[in-house]
């Protein structure tokens, strides 16, 4: 049964039909993949360990998501936002 369960989630990944957890952190700026899962209920249950790993590490600003696509990267780290403390538009005085 569990082989014909890897091979229904091998077949949904591959046509982008796989459900993933997209878990976004503001501290530090990155998106992760956690993933392939069958269903989305399998997915969430997943993400609890993802979450407490995360916690752990002392990320913050932690948005999860769970989503059907078929991610490139597993992590995308965003050098950005880790430089800009402020996390917002800069603003220019207009004087030259």
């Amino acid at each position: 049964m569990n082989e014909i369960k890897e091979l229904l989630i091998s077949l949904l990944n591959f046509f982008g039909l796989a459900c993933w957890a997209e878990i976004v952190t503001e501290k530090p700026g990155c998106t992760y993949y956690f993933g392939p899962f069958l269903s989305k209920q399998d997915a969430e249950t997943a993400t609890k360990g993802y979450l407490e790993d995360l916690q752990q590490e002392n990320a913050q600003g932690i948005n999860i998501s769970i989503k059907r696509c078929k991610p490139g990267d597993l992590t995308i780290y965003d050098e950005l936002a880790d430089l800009n403390p402020y996390h917002g538009s800069p603003v220019f005085s207009g004087q030259m």
